[in-house]
């Protein structure tokens, strides 16, 4: 193959590894322009189990540690598909794209050590590290993964090189850029990569994605420390304080949209009907329901889980969202459907329901009686994605009475108060505005 075709192909194949972008966490609380170095030596026992690894698949040390990286990027990231510069000598950092995905360790690296062994075979066809093979004045990376004898510095536009370093031993060097990362966090990520390295080479064949790089000093501190005043909450479901509200207050005004009223003792049995129309479609404990609708008042509380779409969202990232919630029926309202419709044109399975008609059906306005458990799922909220693909954020039902009433104390709503819903509805600000005032009366 002549130097022009390989060149041509290799182009071709760093727009392909240039798909996407890995970007860091933003842990500092003091950003400061400037260069930060933690360094750590990584054991001597850590070093020798990770070069009988490599021999044993066969692939070099360097792709051990590869794929240690990626896993890491994949935990700050959130991403099964995570993207880094990868150094090379006399060369600008290239692009490199792994995928991680539900597999073992031995799985994962060896995917890994193909994918560095690919790039080493066109990295004499460099490519512009500023982005111009893509028309881009944006870096390709935020990370450079480097194995070498010798230092290195932190290239412009990249915010965190992460460098094993061969000095009577290995030794594991971050730079990174201050205004960025703090240097508590830069040593965190180290830390991240040695369990890395440790879980891969004590259990090959375990599924990575089970285990966390979390030391349990930090588990310790985000489940605890980071989780704000200890609250004693009600032993029941935010549903069943909202049943109480009713009882107590039947004729009062719950919600008002335009100028259309709904009391407690109406929104209540519009509930308990529209849940029974639900369980007579087959809804399960945990069951996904997406909500595809303009602002209204209507409730549910029949022990699914809560997934909210804007009407006007794209046909394919509603389709994506709801494969990845393995959703298979969806609310909506005449008039707010077009896209749903859309994007169900490539799924298959997935039932659409009209929430006029399922309260037209005659079912019962009384309490349908589901037991929902405090660990139950109570919604799915996905990410904009402005940082990679959107992923779904879980809360359990104690979760949810966990957030309301976190607001009804800082807020001090109390009965009579009015809450206006000013967030769009696939934010999770809008449970809280719509949810807390109801609670409270």
């Amino acid at each position: 193959m002549s130097r022009h075709t390989r060149g041509g192909a290799a182009t071709l194949r760093w727009r392909c590894e240039m798909s996407g972008f890995t970007v860091v966490p933003r842990w500092t609380l003091e950003p400061v322009p400037g260069v930060g170095k933690h360094e750590v030596r990584i054991p001597d026992e850590l070093v020798a189990a990770s070069h009988r690894l490599a021999n044993e698949l066969a692939v070099p040390l360097s792709s051990v540690l590869l794929a240690a990286h990626a896993k890491v990027l994949g935990a700050l990231s959130g991403e099964r598909k995570v993207y880094a510069g990868y150094a090379v000598e006399a060369h600008s950092p290239l692009p490199i794209r792994m995928t991680l995905g539900p597999r073992s360790w031995r799985e994962v690296l060896l995917h890994i050590a193909r994918a560095e062994s690919d790039l080493l075979a066109h990295s004499d066809v460099p490519v512009d590290d500023r982005g111009g093979a893509r028309g881009l004045a944006e870096p390709l990376f935020e990370t450079v993964f480097a194995v070498s004898a010798g230092g290195g510095e932190l290239p412009e536009g990249t915010v965190l090189r992460v460098a094993f370093v061969q000095r009577d031993g290995f030794v594991l060097r971050l730079q990174y850029r201050t205004e960025v990362l703090g240097a508590t966090c830069a040593a965190r990520i180290a830390g991240y990569h040695l369990t890395a390295l440790s879980l891969m080479t004590t259990d090959p064949d375990a599924e990575h994605a089970r285990a966390s790089l979390l030391s349990p000093e930090e588990l310790h501190y985000q489940l605890h420390r980071l989780a704000g005043p200890l609250r004693m909450l009600p032993d029941r479901r935010a549903h069943q304080l909202f049943e109480e509200r009713a009882r107590a207050h039947p004729d009062a005004i719950a919600a008002v949209h335009g100028n259309r009223q709904l009391t407690y003792r109406t929104l209540d049995a519009r509930a308990n009907q529209l849940a029974r129309a639900l369980l007579t479609r087959g809804l399960a404990r945990e069951s996904v329901v997406g909500v595809v609708t303009e602002r209204n008042l209507d409730w549910m509380k029949a022990g699914g889980v809560y997934l909210p779409f804007e009407p006007h969202f794209p046909p394919e990232r509603i389709a994506r969202m709801l494969s990845r919630a393995g959703c298979l029926l969806v609310l909506t309202e005449r008039g707010s459907s077009a896209m749903l419709d859309r994007a169900l044109q490539s799924l298959s399975g997935v039932e659409t329901l009209f929430i006029d008609a399922a309260c037209a059906e005659g079912h019962s306005d009384s309490d349908p009686g589901v037991n929902v458990w405090p660990q139950q799922l109570s919604y799915i909220y996905f990410t904009s994605g402005s940082t990679g693909e959107p992923k779904g954020a879980m809360c359990e039902q104690a979760g949810t009475l966990n957030h309301l009433f976190a607001k009804i104390d800082d807020l001090r709503i109390g009965e009579g108060d009015v809450v206006a819903q000013t967030a769009p509805q696939c934010f999770d600000i809008s449970l809280w505005q719509l949810l807390a005032a109801l609670l409270v009366g």
